[in-house]
């Protein structure tokens, strides 16, 4: 059942690790909620099992072929600009059963008859989709698609006709082939179901035949079924009744055809098994030798599922086909996020525009309090991308999207605590190879870096990290940080712009306004943020207390440290005139 292998040439698909997968929720959440409030369960809105598992490899490794991509947009645009044609399609798909399963047990020899009749009803609804729609679709992906769909119209018929409609579980218990496939089947099934009728009948045509009107034909468990004659009528008894026991005033008698019919009334129940599932073994094989056949339409069945569950989403939600390039640009008017716009406990979610380019914006520096939404940004920013190069549209009212060969998160704080490491350390492994194996044409997303460790620690990796990416890798970057000081880099590396998520200040409380804007944030709102999630008042004061202590003795550390460098360097470089 295993179709032929096919190599995934890294450079046909957008490459992402399983921690992106984990950090963007593609398919599973990170609450252990399964697969709600994931991406995979707001663009799932197929019709079967098959397109659904499609739909999931479709997320999990996205195009990286501009044409390929383009392909799926045109079949999505097409449904678009024809709702009636796709909710014709998906209706007639949500009949069709999860074949793709189906060819496992075929192969191992595990399915059972259901199986089989639920195989023929959709190889029977999968041929009527395909005469159906064939000729309704302009866009050349549907158009190959549906020319490509073999013709399994006779294995359907057999299966269907050979088959009841109502059938056990295991291939052992109860009927399974209908009446009229098999003569002697038919036969056997007469004899069981009508035995004393069957008696009566050929009672009454020895009475004709021999014309001894008291004949009766009986049965025992000693002897069996015979045929009791009076001693009166004995002259009147034909040749071929064979004596088998004589009574004081009868006799009783045994016919080959009466013989015959007690071997099949006493072995018929038995006989119908065998040869039900003889007959369901032959009609098994039928359905295996077109295995290949069923695996090929299995697989334009999923396609199709998964085009139509993409093109839903996208007219239910207002999403739009993006602008593809190979220039490494990402321009996004009115995007937001796919998953949180729909969640029910947000009131209103609110758009923000993107404009990244490989000159000037390559790099943002997201500052701003938690609770803001840098997060939030970040994501939607690679899931767009992530959309789009699996061929969906995206929600957005534009959008320009540059391919990208790879996407790479570190996202929130994680220990892996069987292998011994830190939440630090963990953070440091997953960065250290991000900068190994992103390229120019990668897309990543960094959040936090330097957090687990002391303030000046944290500070110098996460700005010798920034300044690697910038300078060194030059890829599209988002790259959110608490550590202010880090903004001075929008002045000294060329691509390094810096963003903040807006917040208003009203009544000594913050509003979080989830906009991304342009420039660099002062400070982080820590105390405002603690204050809301329900820290006393004496403890938010203290700590309003403190901050400012630090902050004036930053503030003066700060400055002689800038005069001790400044004076070090002077003389260092007097120096160097002494004779």
């Amino acid at each position: 059942h295993l179709g032929p292998i096919q190599v995934l040439k890294p450079q046909k698909i957008l490459r992402m690790e399983s921690r992106t997968f984990r950090h963007l929720e593609l398919t599973k959440s990170l609450n252990h909620e399964g697969q709600r409030g994931t991406l995979f369960s707001i663009l799932n809105q197929t019709q079967t099992g098959m397109g659904s598992r499609r739909l999931a490899k479709w997320i999990h490794y996205p195009l990286a072929e501009v044409h390929k991509i383009t392909e799926r947009f045109d079949v999505i645009e097409e449904l678009l600009q024809k709702p009636e044609l796709l909710e014709s399609l998906q209706k007639q798909l949500k009949g069709i059963q999860d074949i793709e399963r189906m060819l496992g047990k075929l192969a191992l020899g595990s399915v059972h008859a259901r199986d089989l009749r639920y195989l023929g009803e959709s190889l029977q609804k999968a041929m009527e989709l395909a005469q159906n729609m064939a000729s309704q679709f302009d866009s050349i992906l549907m158009k190959n698609s549906f020319g490509k769909i073999p013709d399994l119209t006779q294995l359907s018929r057999e299966l269907l006709e050979n088959l009841l409609e109502e059938l056990p579980l295991s291939v052992r218990e109860g009927a399974m082939i209908a009446d009229g496939v098999h003569s002697e089947l038919d036969e056997l099934r007469l004899i069981s179901r009508d035995g004393k009728s069957v008696i009566a009948a050929m009672e009454t045509q020895e009475r004709k035949r021999t014309g001894i009107s008291s004949l009766k034909i009986r049965y025992n468990k000693v002897f069996g079924y015979y045929i009791e004659v009076t001693h009166t009528h004995r002259n009147l008894v034909p040749e071929d009744y064979h004596r088998k026991q004589t009574l004081a005033n009868a006799e009783r008698y045994i016919t080959p055809q009466l013989k015959e019919y007690e071997n099949k009334v006493l072995g018929a129940e038995e006989r119908i098994k065998l040869l039900e599932y003889e007959l369901f073994t032959q009609l098994r094989q039928k359905a295996i030798d077109f295995l290949e056949k069923i695996r090929c339409l299995a697989n334009i069945l999923a396609d199709i599922d998964a085009l139509a569950s993409l093109a839903k989403v996208a007219r239910e939600n207002n999403y739009v086909r993006p602008e593809l390039t190979e220039e490494p640009l990402l321009e996004l008017e009115g995007s937001r996020h796919p998953v949180l716009e729909k969640m029910p406990s947000v009131e209103h979610f609110i758009p923000n525009d993107i404009s990244m380019n490989p000159d000037e914006q390559r790099f943002f520096l997201i500052t701003g309090p938690n609770m803001a939404g840098k997060s939030t940004i970040m994501r939607q920013m690679a899931l767009s991308i992530v959309m789009a190069q699996m061929g969906s549209f995206v929600p957005a009212s534009r959008a320009k999207i540059g391919l990208v060969d790879q996407v790479f998160t570190r996202i929130g704080a994680s220990d892996d605590l069987s292998q011994g490491q830190s939440t630090f350390m963990v953070e440091m492994l997953e960065a250290a190879e991000i900068l190994k194996s992103a390229t120019q044409k990668s897309f990543i997303v960094l959040d936090e870096i330097g957090r687990g460790t002391s303030t000046y620690d944290g500070m110098s990796i996460a700005w010798a990290i920034a300044e690697d990416v910038a300078k060194r890798i030059q890829c599209r970057a988002l790259f959110a940080t608490h550590y202010h000081e880090l903004t001075d880099l929008a002045g000294q590396v060329k691509g390094v712009v810096n963003y903040q998520v807006a917040v208003k200040e009203w009544n000594e409380q913050i509003l979080f306004l989830h906009k991304l804007i342009s420039g660099g944030a002062s400070r982080s709102y820590g105390i405002e943020v603690a204050r809301l999630a329900g820290l006393s008042e004496e403890i938010i004061l203290r700590a309003r207390q403190v901050l400012a202590k630090l902050e004036d003795a930053e503030s003066s550390a700060l400055k002689n440290l800038n005069d001790s460098l400044v004076n070090s360097e002077e003389k260092s470089q007097l120096g160097l005139f002494v004779a």
